[in-house]
């Protein structure tokens, strides 16, 4: 039976406006009718999903099939220990280890010690997941947040190594990450704690063996837009604490090894002012917007550390969007984007600034692991949609490149049955959205394909074309799968993203629906044969193109999707809102709130036919609360005029990124897939 939850009148009044909100008591996890509204819900999606079972079942050993179930990222060098992360076949989680070696080629033969064994600490868990790992300098402590609920708050727990004992403190309510360092004497540790909307606000100190209830109060975010984020410099001199929003920054500093001395305000903060820190051979580097809107590298000595003392570094290249400053003792690194792709920069201490070239027309590039700072080979990871994920060793002095790794499932893959390339579609306003393609050769031999558009579109966030294991057994079925770059993202520089926010938001939307029409004008399907799926941020645009455009898609996946935009915006006492009013606006703002509610996808549903959809959500998500799915598929049954598919699956023990075993992934992506092809492909 289809489930219809209870309609209990309730009215939002603001700016002289009236919003009727029937599902807003679903908001009330404490009530047990809202529960059993969600059970009734994943009770019907089970039920629907049963006669898609062998399908389900299909995908899920064809995706297991080319996961490389056994593999071992290459190991980064901190002298006497390499460092590495491995999954064993069979199991959910990963297992932390170092060998102690001289050099790479003695790693076969070294004893292994596993630091933390993530499966072990999951047994007997809905939920487990561990976020951020921080060593020791002297390398014989590790500090490390788990977390049993999906939430962002996790504990804080401390590791001797080699006697594999734990000390008695644990600290609870520390954000998820950039929130845990060391300093240089191995002594202290200093953390974020998160306030009651979980926002990271409090900068704490912790003497390793005494009571957390003596810990020192270092610094507190009286702002309730900004947040804080910890972090050290790659040469282990500093600490740094970031206070931040989406357009200001602030960073303070402090000597790692001096750690009861007071914190330095390098420049204080001024509104739309954004800028990063790093340290490189007795200089501060500063990574910042001023003057430069696609960021500018400007370096000061760190003896007469100020923003007035700040110089040039690289020259401004305006089609450049510098993104990052990686310091290594002989090099700078720079990361960051141009032509729509992720680029890597190496600045040599002689000045020289080279371009690292690679060999396809889509790709993404990023540094990998690297934990030395005096090493001469820097890890790069490199992969695309025909490649998958292959770890470089690049060699600062000889400039040569090796390849350590490559990552190969069970089943291998022939890159030659594929194709990738990069389209442009016209934007009904001027620009031109890129879109990244790939398929199987043969796809489109028959005419328009089924295909599953993807999309995100915020907070400056890139898609960028990686290798997905889970996505090939849809290009062997035949189906044409497409990411749109759309505006809010960052993957044509910083202004891409200004153009898809605040009062420019419905660039987001329309750039997705404009993707989709020029698929569907230049033959590569149709709107019968169209899906489009994203996730949070991406729920938002499925649900705002949902209303917007349904005639153009045969199916329609939000994940985790924020539906209820007016609505949580209103509310600061949910978690990161006012960390959100400069991406979205405040509503509390007559203009903004009008503007808001011109998109918002619960406050714009309407008597129309809509495709098929499947929502899913998780009931300890702190990011996007279950309440909005929940809210927009009983106001969808409520009011559409179709007879399509709708379906909810509440993940009654998980968070915002779903289950935290990677298998559990894998099976909750196959069912979304199934739901996909039986609309789109039926007969794959």
């Amino acid at each position: 039976m289809i489930p219809r939850a209870e309609k209990i009148p309730y009215l939002h009044i603001l700016h002289g406006d009236v919003r009727e909100d029937n599902y807003y008591w679903l908001k009330d996890r404490n009530n047990p009718e809202v529960i059993r509204y969600l059970d009734d819900e994943n009770r019907y999606f089970e039920e629907t999903m049963q006669p898609l079972r062998s399908l389900t079942d299909a995908l899920y050993q064809e995706m297991l099939a080319y996961v490389p179930e056994d593999d071992e990222e290459v190991a980064a060098a901190q002298p006497p220990y390499y460092y590495y992360r491995r999954t064993a076949k069979g199991q959910q989680y990963p297992i932390y280890a170092r060998k102690a070696a001289h050099h790479r080629k003695d790693l076969s033969t070294a004893h292994e010690q596993v630091l933390l064994d993530i499966n072990v600490h999951a047994a007997g868990q809905t939920f487990y997941h561990v976020s951020l790992i921080r060593l020791s300098p002297d390398q014989q402590w590790l500090a490390y947040l788990e977390n049993r609920d999906g939430t962002d708050r996790y504990t804080l727990r401390i590791k001797h190594i080699d006697t594999e004992t734990y000390l008695p403190e644990t600290i609870p309510n520390v954000f998820l990450s950039q929130s845990v360092e060391w300093d240089a004497t191995n002594t202290y540790l200093f953390y974020t704690l998160v306030d009651a909307s979980q926002r990271p606000y409090r900068l704490m100190r912790h003497q390793r063996g005494t009571d957390p209830a003596m810990d020192s109060l270092i610094y507190e975010e009286q702002d309730t837009t900004f947040s804080l984020a910890l972090k050290k410099t790659r040469d282990g001199r500093f600490l740094l604490l970031t206070s931040q929003n989406k357009e200001t920054s602030e960073v303070r500093w402090l000597d790692a090894n001096q750690p009861l001395e007071p914190w330095t305000v390098f420049t204080p903060r001024r509104t739309g002012l954004i800028y990063s820190m790093e340290h490189w051979h007795h200089q501060f580097v500063v990574l910042t917007n001023d003057g430069a809107p696609n960021f500018a590298v400007k370096v000061c000595e760190d003896e007469s550390a100020g923003w007035d003392s700040l110089r040039d570094l690289v020259p401004v290249d305006p089609t450049v969007y510098l993104q990052d400053v990686v310091p290594f003792a002989h090099a700078l690194i720079l990361e960051g984007r141009q032509e729509g792709l992720s680029q890597i920069w190496i600045y040599y201490q002689d000045q020289r600034l080279e371009k690292l070239k690679w060999p396809e027309n889509l790709y993404h590039v990023a540094l990998g692991p690297n934990r030395s700072y005096e090493t001469d080979e820097v890890l790069i990871d490199y992969e695309s949609f025909l490649t998958p994920k292959t770890t470089l060793g690049f060699n600062l002095t000889t400039q040569t490149r090796t390849v350590l790794h490559k990552q190969v499932g069970g089943r291998p893959f022939e890159s030659h049955h594929y194709e990738q390339k990069r389209l442009w579609a016209p934007a009904i306003d001027g620009p031109s959205i890129p879109l990244s393609v790939v398929y199987r050769v043969d796809a489109l031999s028959q005419g328009p394909a089924p295909l599953i558009l993807y999309g995100y579109g915020s907070y400056g966030v890139s898609v960028d074309p990686h290798f997905d294991p889970a996505q090939i057994p849809l290009l062997d079925r035949g189906i044409v799968l497409v990411t749109a770059h759309v505006r809010g993202g960052a993957e044509l520089g910083r202004a891409w993203y200004e153009q898809g926010k605040l009062q420019h938001k419905r660039n987001t939307f329309t750039d997705f629906i404009d993707a989709a029409r020029y698929l569907i004008k230049e033959g590569y399907t149709t709107p019968q044969k169209l899906a489009a799926r994203g996730r949070s941020a991406g729920g938002l645009l499925m649900g705002a193109v949902a209303n917007m455009a349904p005639d153009l898609f045969q199916v329609i996946v939000p994940g985790v999707p924020f539906v209820d935009v007016l609505t949580t915006m209103l509310d600061a006492s949910i978690p990161l809102t006012t960390l959100e009013w400069d991406e979205w606006g405040n509503p509390a703002h007559v203009e903004d709130y009008w503007y808001m509610k011109s998109y918002s996808p619960y406050d714009n549903i309407t008597a129309q036919d809509y495709p098929h959809m499947m929502l899913f959500t998780g009931l300890n998500d702190p990011r996007v609360g279950y309440w909005e799915p929940a809210k927009f598929v009983a106001k969808l049954r409520e009011v559409k005029t179709d007879s399509h598919t709708l379906v909810l699956r509440t993940a009654m023990g998980a968070g915002h990124a779903g289950a935290s075993g990677r298998y559990q992934r894998f099976a909750e992506l196959a069912q979304e897939f199934a739901f996909i092809l039986d609309k789109i492909a039926p007969n794959q």
